[in-house]
């Protein structure tokens, strides 16, 4: 080589490779996008070739970047899994925390965890990666991810996080109520207009009530569909009074509270399951781990 390649260097070209861009790695590393790329022209120099194939849009490996890539993250991967750990011993946790989750946690559940978090280690850095599909977090390269039902795989663990049922509410605008009028059972809904949520590429979710230990599928008259990756805007259409809404209570009590919202057929509302975290059972980072703890003590 013509000149020696630092640890630096190579957790660089990572990292660009990783981000798919220039621009994207100097904000994650914190350093100007010429610094990248005057690194990244200085190790392709001292190998004598190529490793990137840059164009005005994305960056991309070569044969050789890409093998270069594959074989050296392992060796990265081990030494900051090191100095996590050496500073984990001293009683300090840092480094970088990425989750997978649905849109479902992101208004009130994964806030609270994630301030706690922080307030314990400062030094952890998180990214939040939302889909309401179900992923290989292992493939997405996360550390773990959050998701309601029954979904845990080989080599997963998982824990319940944040409220251990959450009951799934209908709401309305009072002006709404007041021209419609209240509905007085499940089948009064099949009359009243509905803003509705769509799963990616999917069904709409549907409508579930519970009357005597039944469980009552209504179909109201769908006015809006929303889709799942926009859950915390549906509570803006129906303070609006386009319809009738059903989402998670909890989602719902500031409005219940404020007066912007009331309360539709409480006493038939149905329950589920919480969300549970979930990661691989094989390997947590310090971060990770710490995460785990915040999750079992809230």
């Amino acid at each position: 080589m013509k000149n020696s390649i630092s640890h630096d260097d190579l957790a660089v070209f990572l990292t660009v490779v990783r981000e798919r861009g220039f621009r994207a790695a100097s904000r994650r590393l914190g350093l100007a996008p010429s610094k990248v790329s005057t690194t990244i022209t200085r190790i392709e120099a001292s190998l004598g070739v190529p490793l990137l194939i840059r164009t005005t849009r994305s960056v991309r490996t070569t044969e050789a970047g890409q093998e270069l890539a594959e074989r050296i993250a392992p060796h990265l991967a081990g030494l900051e899994e090191a100095c996590s750990e050496t500073a984990d011993a001293a009683g300090r946790v840092r480094g970088r925390l990425k989750l997978n989750v649905p849109g479902a946690v992101m208004p009130d559940i994964l806030p609270m965890l994630l301030a706690a978090l922080h307030a314990r280690h400062p030094e952890v850095e998180t990214e939040i990666v939302v889909e309401n599909r179900l992923v290989d977090i292992v493939a997405a390269g996360c550390d773990a991810g959050i998701r309601y039902g029954d979904f845990v795989e080989k080599d997963m663990v998982s824990i319940p996080i944040g409220p251990r049922t959450q009951q799934v509410a209908l709401a309305a605008a009072p002006s709404y109520l007041r021209v419609r009028g209240s509905p007085n059972g499940p089948a009064d809904l099949t009359e009243y207009d509905a803003i509705r949520y769509r799963l990616p590429g999917g069904p709409l979710l549907p409508w579930t009530l519970c009357d005597e230990q039944r469980t009552i599928t209504v179909e109201p008259i769908t006015r809006l569909v929303l889709s799942v990756d926009a859950l915390d805007t549906g509570r803006a259409y129906a303070r609006a009074g386009i319809g009738i809404i059903g989402a998670f209570r909890n989602w719902l009590e500031p409005d219940f509270a404020a007066g912007a919202l009331v309360p539709v057929l409480p006493d038939l509302w149905s329950s589920m399951d919480g969300p549970r975290l979930y990661y691989p059972s094989r390997f947590s980072s310090a971060a990770l781990r710490a995460f785990i703890e915040v999750c079992r003590d809230c």
